[in-house]
Parts: C-alpha cells; structure tokens; sequence
C-alpha cells in the first residue's frame, strides 16, 4: 500500500519505501510467530536468549543495544526468564553493581532446541529472494541501519 501523501516526489518515494519495508518486515514476523519457531518464548524472550547463546555472557545493557530495546524492556523480559529458569544473574565479585546475565542449562537446552526449527523458518521465508537479492537486501539495510542518529 502507497504513501497517500501528496509531497515532493522524494518526500513520496521516502515514505512509500519506509511503508513497504515496515510492512514486509511485519509481515514475516507475524508468519514466523504463527509457525510456532519461538515455542513458548517472546520474540523478545528468544533474541535475549539467541544472543546469550551465540555471544555468550553479557549485561543487560550490552543486550539491549544489541536487541534494539530499552533497558526497562529488557529489564522486565530478563525477570519473566529469570522466573522460567532459563537465565540467570551473576554479579561480579570485583564490582557488585556490574550483573552478567548467562543461560542456565535448562535455557541452553531450550534454545538449542528452538534455534534449528528458527532458522529453517527464517530460510523458508526468505525463499522468496534469490541470492543475489538476498545480498542486495542485506546491504541495503545494514546502510539504512547504520545511519547516523
């Protein structure tokens, strides 16, 4: 669906791209999460815990730049895993306000048993690129994502 704006040819082009890359982005979210690929995860829960797999310990605040969300976001989604068993907080012994956030091993369990079911999805999905669409795709929002704020 195209801008109804009526402003100048670059205002028009702008806005209809930013329209149709929230709505494409939108809507393979809302397949995935209809395939069940987070099981009984929030998205948000998941990409805590994806990271927590592949990158290892961390602290909340080096996790929400990474996932893009607020620390208070993050906050609250860490509690609700925390409640799980799925992650835990460790204080650091040389400074007791410094908190590393590590999957416990029943986290890691879970998530090494959603990821594989994730990423087919996710290649399911994006079937509908080729691969030098795929790359095209990929440079062009990591430069649109890289802006200057």
């Amino acid at each position: 669906m195209p801008t109804h704006y009526r402003g100048t040819p670059r205002e028009t082009q702008a806005l209809d791209a930013f329209i149709k890359l929230t709505r494409a982005a939108e809507s393979v979210t809302a397949r995935l999460e209809r395939r069940g690929v987070h099981g009984v995860l929030t998205q948000t829960q998941f990409g805590v815990m994806e990271a927590l797999l592949h990158l290892g310990p961390m602290c909340q605040t080096e996790i929400s730049k990474r996932l893009l969300k607020s620390t208070g976001n993050i906050t609250l989604v860490i509690d609700n895993l925390e409640k799980q068993d799925l992650i835990r907080r460790v204080r650091s012994e040389e400074d007791r306000r410094f908190i590393t956030i590590h999957l416990t091993p029943q986290g890691q369990e879970l998530i090494e048993k959603l990821f594989p079911d994730n990423v087919a999805a996710i290649t399911d999905e994006m079937s509908a690129l080729e691969p030098s669409e795929l790359d095209t795709l990929s440079r062009l929002t990591r430069k649109l994502g890289k802006q200057e704020e």
